[in-house]
């Protein structure tokens, strides 16, 4: 299916978008980028060159993802949440092809308004708290909260806190997938 791009929405020459996107109003995608099947650009997205975006993604209204960002399957990105690319920015000092690489696995929540500075990964199904200031990597299956972000318990692949008994065993309540928490990382476990 071909992509829909809403008629005030610029896609430039060499910008590649995949089956089945929406591109939404006054969304800009720069030559260079590349968005993956069955994503969804809500208002007023833009996308840098360089910028690669898994399948099945959704980025809502006033997000800006800059060259530097390699972005996962099926990755949320809430309206509004800030993403930077150079770690010391002056206006005076010419920083461009010196970007800080930042990625998000697949699976990756970030909430409304949370800024995620450069240079950081979100491993597989990370949760990051709407308003939350990362500056480290989160670990997969982690919620952050907070400025800075620091860590507040897990999350399910389906976006439920994940409760561990003294085994560290969790079930997740609306998929009943199973969970295991040894040394400080968690994975899912076969059923």
């Amino acid at each position: 299916m071909d992509p829909y791009v809403h008629p005030t929405a610029v896609v430039d020459p060499g910008a590649r978008v995949g089956a089945g996107c929406k591109i939404w109003h006054f969304c800009h995608l720069m030559p260079a980028c590349e968005i993956g099947d069955d994503c969804s650009l809500g208002q007023n997205v833009f996308v840098a060159g360089g910028v690669s975006m898994g399948r099945g993604c959704k980025v809502q209204n006033n997000v800006s993802l800059y060259a530097g960002l390699v972005i996962g399957n099926h990755v949320f990105i809430g309206p509004s949440a800030v993403f930077t690319n150079v770690r010391n920015p002056r206006s005076a000092v010419d920083r461009r092809g010196a970007y800080a690489t930042t990625v998000l696995h697949d699976g990756v929540t970030i909430g409304a308004n949370a800024t995620i500075v450069c240079g950081v990964t979100l491993h597989e199904y990370a949760f990051v708290a709407a308003g939350a200031v990362v500056t480290k990597d989160v670990a997969a299956y982690q919620l952050v909260v907070g400025v800075p972000a620091r860590p507040a318990g897990y999350m399910s692949a389906a976006g439920h806190r994940l409760e561990f008994d003294e085994l560290g065993r969790a079930r997740c309540p609306e998929s009943g997938e199973r969970y295991l928490l040894h040394d400080g990382t968690v994975s899912r476990r076969d059923v």
